[in-house]
């Protein structure tokens, strides 16, 4: 048999291009962060993880010019070997001394931080607990780890405490992993529950900070600090506040000491470009010192998120996020409404299986902190008149559908 027959049977996004419904792969012709021109139509951006809009900002920007100017653009290795600049080292001093941690390591992305971390300190013997709605560079960390991972509903500390206990009752290592703020449906894990649980069992708590720095927090450090919490291990990414790429992991000197020396994403991989690595730099001044960064995203999407509310969408999450999914429940529903909002100027993201569970397809939309008030009414009046132009609004059946949706969730 030839393996790649499968490909022959995987016909979903081709139907879908054929039907005008394919919403991936969008080639973007120009940005200026809070709009985007796609097919030479302007659309205003909510679908972009750039939360504080720095990646336009002048500072950022130049920094990572005169990066390539005294670097060049690549560092051609590891790490380990040729790829260390005192530009990396910079880094990783702010960002341990940012996020109050002994040490940091930074690696090429985000998902290979997780791949990384997570895959070097859970051992064979050691159990990981994994929360279920966790992000997919979280799964495959711990499926390339030898650990014992077992996963827990999502934000159910009954069913946490219980595999606490078994892990506990046979004197293993264990590892809690969760994400701050959960990047699809916008909600946050209920860290001062889940630290005190750790603590109890003697496990370690590891938080994937990703959607939440530069965002939550008095000083913009995350949902722990949101939550008042004080993680073991933290993990950080640059793709999104951070105006840049790569991501962190910050922890005891002795954990990331241990990592440099142990993790393969780190080791068998090129580090950071100097550009990549300077705009972080410049982003995390801008975070330090800007604090009405975080206040005006915060303050946007919550206006979208009742504005919405109003009309009659589901919405989902927390009020502290930048994140505000629109839950349809049904993928064709979804899909269709995604269409129409691009054709009303709206970009969003489609998001359907498995990036969320069968049954609560969504519109997500996430903001920036340059999104203007005039940005604001636009998008309200877009969406409404998205929604109506597509019977979401008014309509029994999606009604039904999206208040579904909304029930499974509250069973999660």
């Amino acid at each position: 048999m030839d393996i790649f027959a499968k490909c022959d049977g995987f016909t979903k996004a081709k139907d879908l291009q054929a039907m005008g419904l394919y919403p991936y792969f969008l080639p973007l012709q120009g940005s200026e962060g809070t709009e985007v021109e796609i097919g030479g139509k302007r659309l205003i951006m909510i679908g972009s993880n750039n939360y504080l809009g720095l990646t336009h900002h002048p500072a950022v920007r130049e920094a990572a010019i005169a990066a390539v100017r005294k670097y060049g653009t690549s560092c051609s290795g590891s790490r380990f070997l040729n790829g260390t600049l005192e530009l990396h080292e910079e880094l990783e001093r702010r960002l341990a001394k940012f996020m109050g941690q002994e040490a940091a390591v930074c690696m090429s992305t985000g998902f290979q931080t997780n791949l990384g971390a997570i895959s070097s300190i859970a051992a064979k013997d050691d159990i990981i607990l994994c929360d279920r709605e966790n992000h997919a560079s979280i799964i495959d960390g711990c499926r390339l780890s030898f650990a014992d991972t077992r996963k827990f509903r999502h934000n159910d500390m009954a069913d946490l405490e219980f595999q606490l206990q078994r892990g506990a009752a046979q004197n293993r290592g264990m590892l809690i992993v969760v994400d701050g703020l959960y990047s699809m449906m916008g909600d946050l894990a209920p860290l001062r529950e889940i630290r005190a649980l750790a603590d109890k069992y003697g496990a370690r708590l590891m938080v994937d900070e990703a959607h939440s720095i530069g965002v939550l927090g008095a000083h913009g450090r995350g949902a722990a600090e949101h939550c008042a919490i004080h993680p073991d291990l933290v993990m950080g990414t640059f793709s999104k506040s951070f105006a840049s790429l790569g991501g962190f992991i910050a922890g005891p000197e002795r954990v990331i000491h241990f990592m440099r020396h142990t993790a393969r994403a780190l080791i068998f991989s090129a580090s950071i470009s100097p550009a990549s690595t300077a705009a972080a730099l410049a982003a995390l001044d801008l975070i330090e010192t800007r604090p009405d960064m975080r206040q005006r995203v915060l303050h946007i999407a919550d206006r979208v998120r009742t504005g919405l509310r109003d009309m009659g969408f589901r919405t989902h999450g927390t009020p502290a996020s930048p994140i505000v999914p629109v839950i349809v429940g049904n993928q064709e529903r979804m899909l269709r409404l995604w269409r129409t909002l691009v054709e009303c100027g709206l970009f969003t993201n489609a998001v359907t299986q498995p990036a969320v569970p069968v049954g609560q397809d969504l519109i997500r939309t996430s903001y920036i902190a340059g999104h203007t008030d005039a940005h604001v009414a636009q998008i309200l009046e877009r969406f409404e008149h998205a929604g109506r132009l597509t019977g979401f609004l008014g309509s029994a059946e999606a009604t039904a559908a999206a208040d579904a949706a909304a029930a499974q969730l509250a069973t999660l």
